[in-house]
């Protein structure tokens, strides 16, 4: 059962308007009537809340939804990219520029800072997209197989 099934029938079961339940979690209308037709997700201090009225827990919620599972999944996978400090292709890309900076200072050619600079502001900034991707391939091969 997907989460604003069951919120909509949690809801129900208490004999309370969207209004009601609105005022009590402290959103708008509209948020509890998007929730319930699962036309988004309530953030988690909403989900307590949600859970306090209803009798229930935030566990219960996630359970019942596995929509709402993979979400929770894939952004935790994000998180642990974004928790690691910095890549190894930063440093990559940031010697890179570092290194023709050098060389133009010592041969006197602006063309060589300006094409070093942008490779290696490109490989600082697309390597992380670019090991994602490599990651989801991966991925894709090994559920295909």
């Amino acid at each position: 059962m997907r989460l604003g099934n069951k919120l909509q029938k949690l809801r129900e079961e208490q004999k309370m308007s969207e209004e009601e339940v609105a005022k009590q979690v402290g959103v708008s209308v509209q948020n509890i009537h998007k929730w319930e037709n699962n036309q988004g997700y309530p953030e988690i201090h909403h989900l307590l809340k949600l859970g306090d009225i209803y009798g229930t827990t935030i566990d219960e919620f996630i359970k019942s939804d596995a929509a709402l599972q993979s979400r929770i999944n894939i952004r935790e996978e994000e998180k642990e990219d974004d928790d690691e400090l910095l890549h190894p292709g930063f440093y990559i890309g940031i010697g890179i520029m570092f290194l023709g900076t050098l060389l133009s200072l010592i041969i006197g050619n602006l063309t060589i800072t300006m094409v070093t600079n942008i490779a290696g502001m490109l490989i600082a900034c697309f390597y992380k997209g670019i090991l994602k991707l490599l990651r989801d391939i991966k991925k894709d091969f090994y559920e295909q197989g």
